[in-house]
């Protein structure tokens, strides 16, 4: 039940309540006026017509019986009393040892107690009414107001940091003046300090992380230049080979920087989705050993292993035999930006090969491209924050899923981003799968 609804029947609820107790109210006290003035007035009555008759006139009294509670109090001591019996009200006394009364109907005064009953059913529901269209009004503001900041902390936990309850400078129009100081946006003010916290802390940690990466820039490159210098054996395709992972990290660093920083655009063109995904995979496994691997197709599809693709590199072994296979499910013409497209799929696949088992399958389905491989598959943990929250950087699962410093699937999730696309992590039962879903139209190719 939403806010304003609850607000909403509070106030209604509290509105028949009180009308109803007025009402009861009102009419009780109404009611015992009524008759203690109609008792007063026919006693006044009685009295008179009683001493008409002690003078010898005829009062037109009635001598006979009388309602039961009216005659014993009337017997058991000498006095005028009154009783109202449904709807009529008696006067009666004992004369001479006879009972003597006097009786009226009492119809006008039931007539109009009903009519004031009436009226004040009436006015309780409109009053109910204007109670609930006050709280639907009031509880509608008050929702839109809370929703806003909902949606403000909904937006900054997404990744938009600039996002604020009330952007500055505030505009304050008239008649939002009255809820300046209230609970809501007290919240709102403290969302917006906590966004800006966050975003100059984040954005300090980019710009170290970003110093850094360009800080080590030129050693690397230097070590690398270095490196290849050394006289052939061995211990110099060691160095070499460290040298060369280490130039990857600080180029993932400074590209983790770029994204973060969201200063670049993609540059879109018309490209065949499962050729780029075949340039992903050579640039996946550029350092690969070749192992051989039999092809096969299933019917309706295209399947490849990497000896036979034109574009692609040999299937990456783990001395068992396996490699990462191709299946072209239906291939489309997508407009997209080539290069973080490959750029996605390579590090999926990277990802896939170095921490999965093989054999690894990628499946091009329309704008859908599928990673999977055959590991332990993501831990629990892991897959609950990548599905709350996406990749963390140098966080990579690695007690589960080997080595690595978490910045593949960082840089993937960010180039899909800035894509409009979407990554989908999922378990099989055999192993980790990662699902990229591309925006916008296709055109089917034959």
């Amino acid at each position: 039940m939403s806010l304003r609804l609850k607000i909403a029947l509070s106030l209604a609820l509290t509105a028949v309540a009180v009308a109803a107790a007025i009402g009861l109210l009102v009419h009780l006290r109404t009611a015992d006026t009524q008759l203690d003035t109609a008792r007063r007035t026919l006693d006044a009555q009685f009295q008179s017509l009683l001493a008409r008759q002690a003078e010898g006139q005829d009062a037109g009294l009635t001598v006979g019986p009388v309602p039961g509670p009216l005659s014993r109090e009337i017997t058991t001591r000498p006095v005028r009393a009154t009783y109202l019996d449904g709807g009529t009200l008696w006067a009666a006394t004992t004369l001479g040892g006879k009972t003597v009364s006097l009786a009226r109907p009492y119809h006008p005064e039931q007539a109009q107690l009903a009519a004031l009953d009436r009226t004040l059913l009436t006015s309780g529901a409109l009053a109910t009414v204007a109670a609930c269209l006050a709280g639907i009004a009031v509880a509608t503001g008050l929702s839109r107001r809370i929703r806003h900041v909902s949606r403000t902390a909904a937006t900054i936990a997404s990744g938009d940091l600039t996002a604020r309850v009330f952007p500055p400078p505030p505009v304050v129009r008239p008649s939002e003046g009255a809820w300046q100081g209230d609970e809501v946006v007290a919240v709102g003010r403290a969302l917006d300090r906590m966004a800006d916290a966050l975003q100059a802390r984040l954005e300090a940690e980019r710009r170290v992380t970003a110093d850094i990466a360009h800080e080590l820039r030129t050693p690397v490159t230097g070590l690398m230049t270095a490196a290849e210098l050394l006289p052939p054996g061995r211990p110099a395709e060691l160095v070499r080979d460290r040298a060369a992972v280490l130039g990857r990290l600080v180029e993932d660093i400074l590209e983790v920087a770029r994204l973060d920083a969201h200063t670049e655009r993609p540059a879109l063109e018309r490209r065949l989705l499962s050729a780029l995904t075949r340039r992903a995979i050579t640039a996946a496994h550029a350092h690969a050993d070749p192992v051989p691997a039999p092809s096969t197709a299933e019917p309706g599809h295209t399947s490849s292993e990497h000896p036979d693709l034109s574009e692609a590199a040999s299937p990456v072994s783990d001395g068992a035999g396996g490699g990462v296979r191709l299946v072209v499910v239906r291939d489309v013409e997508v407009e997209t930006d080539p290069r973080r497209v490959e750029r996605v799929l390579a590090n999926l696949v990277a990802n896939a090969v170095r921490h999965g088992r093989p054999p690894v399958t990628v499946t091009v389905d329309g704008m859908t491209v599928r990673v999977e491989d055959h590991g332990q598959g993501f831990p629990a943990d892991m897959l609950a924050v990548l599905r709350e929250h996406g990749p963390q950087r140098f966080a990579s699962g690695a007690s589960a899923r080997g080595t690595g410093v978490g910045l593949g699937l960082t840089i993937a999730a960010g180039q899909a981003r800035m894509l409009g696309a979407d990554l989908e992590f999922g378990d099989t039962g055999t192993g980790a799968e990662v699902t990229l879903r591309l925006p916008g139209t296709s055109s089917h190719h034959r």
